[in-house]
């Protein structure tokens, strides 16, 4: 589903994928909505377990709107920001405006520089596929070094939020 080989006028291109990005965002946060009233009798609870749940739903509670249309130009982050902000239950005069703001992004960025950095990729392996394979193995434990090394980093700071097991170590004090 490649938006640059779509025969259509770019205007219809951004349009298009700007209903889809909608609709599965509007669905996603719906889907939280539901999932709160009967998510302890499913298997689905292990969703709001979950590490990356709990730091977006930190994010929507402090930042809100904002922070629901800044999550259209994260990958991987946007469910569980959608998710979230619907667990938390957004009013929808709140939520619709950071949904278009953020699926104009979107729209935009998918169908331009995702695309085309997807079309540099397959391009650099039909010269070397060996090298390709190499340099993006490269990146991505480069990337994956990052992350831990700023989990560590965000772990040991004196500044770091308290977690639920240190408010009832503190109870018990």
């Amino acid at each position: 589903m490649n938006p640059l080989a779509w025969d259509a006028p770019k205007l219809v291109v951004y349009a298009a994928l700007f209903v889809i990005v909608t609709c599965r965002a509007t669905g996603t946060y719906w889907v939280g909505r539901g999932v709160v009233s009967g998510i302890g009798h499913s298997r689905f609870k292990r969703i709001l377990a979950d590490s990356r749940y709990r730091r977006a739903a930190d994010i929507v509670a402090r930042y809100g709107a904002p922070a629901v249309a800044l999550c259209f130009v994260t990958v991987g982050f946007q469910t569980m920001v959608l998710v979230a902000a619907g667990v938390a239950r957004m009013p929808a005069p709140r939520f619709v405006p950071a949904v278009a703001v953020g699926g104009v992004a979107w729209a935009l960025i998918y169908g331009t520089v995702g695309f085309v950095g997807l079309e540099l990729w397959l391009a650099a392996y039909r010269l070397s596929p060996s090298l390709t394979i190499v340099g993006s193995l490269a990146l991505a434990a480069a990337a994956a070094l990052f992350v831990l090394v700023q989990h560590r980093v965000r772990r040991r700071s004196p500044h770091a939020p308290a977690t639920a097991a240190d408010d009832h170590s503190a109870d018990a004090a």
